[in-house]
């Protein structure tokens, strides 16, 4: 099994895996659930004050927001600046249509 990067800035390697939850932390599937929309700033001023709590608390959901923070500067990084074809992106755009209708159907 590979390494995976902490949640910590400090560049040292954990050996434990990223995917372990906390036991004492019941809500960390909550809180991993949600990290995409704290990262991208989506969340309520409440809801992300609460899951930067659950992260200095936790540092199994600490290490999984590292990874996905870094996941995500990654993707800014190689893919800034291009930008998807007109059709793909209308295509897309139909489709997430669709996906939504059928949801709330």
């Amino acid at each position: 099994m590979s390494d995976e990067r902490s949640g910590r800035d400090d560049g040292e390697w954990s050996s434990r895996s990223v995917g372990e939850i906390d036991p004492e932390h019941p809500d960390c599937a909550a809180v991993v659930a949600e990290v995409w929309m704290l990262l991208d700033g989506e969340c309520t001023p409440e809801n992300r004050d609460r899951l930067k709590r659950h992260l200095d608390e936790c540092p199994a959901c600490l290490r999984h927001y590292g990874v996905e923070e870094r996941v995500k500067r990654l993707i800014a990084k190689k893919c800034s600046g291009e930008k998807a074809p007109d059709r793909l992106r209308q295509r897309l755009q139909i489709e997430i249509s669709r996906t939504t209708i059928i949801r709330n159907g």
